[in-house]
């Protein structure tokens, strides 16, 4: 997988007068746990709370260099990706994975060389319910991203934009 060749401070410098909500920037809450450390690509959502059945469902297709956005409601008690989930991503082309919710397995996911972002690390798995959504409009910690979108995330934050930057 090649790395995208842009920054997040200049999207945000090109797009800091917008004013229709389309360029959106998340809040700086997320920590990076994956080997890439810069990822970008189209969106593909996941909303589940607590059951990870529908991300493991995502992370086992092929990629094709999106991005799978989890709403996981930001719960901190139940982890949405561990390390082999990771291995999975990485494996079937996923250029990443922006998880409102946490992961475990953390030396694991250091390894694997996909973008992976998530509020915090709990050793806890989830309870497999066969329940959550596919590609449908998720707010992540307030912020909609809808599939289709774009996302770049690097060093300084993430942001979600309709189209891939010129």
């Amino acid at each position: 997988m090649t790395v995208p060749d842009f920054a997040t401070c200049d999207l945000c410098d090109a797009h800091k007068n917008d004013t229709d909500g389309a360029f959106r920037v998340l809040p700086p809450v997320f920590r990076d746990f994956g080997k890439r450390r810069r990822f970008a690509g189209p969106v593909s959502t996941v909303k589940c709370h607590e059951d990870n059945t529908p991300v493991k469902a995502a992370v086992d297709e092929p990629g094709h260099g999106r991005v799978l956005v989890v709403d996981g409601g930001g719960s901190m008690r139940r982890a949405l990706l561990g390390g082999n989930l990771g291995t999975a991503a990485a494996k079937n082309g996923w250029a990443g994975v922006v998880i409102d919710g946490c992961v475990r397995d953390v030396a694991e996911l250091a390894d694997c060389d996909t973008g992976i972002r998530a509020l915090a690390a709990m050793p806890l798995p989830t309870e497999k319910r066969n329940e959550g959504q596919r590609d449908v409009a998720v707010q992540v910690q307030g912020v909609w991203v809808r599939p289709g979108e774009w996302l770049y995330a690097d060093e300084d934050g993430i942001v979600v934009m309709p189209a891939p930057a010129a």
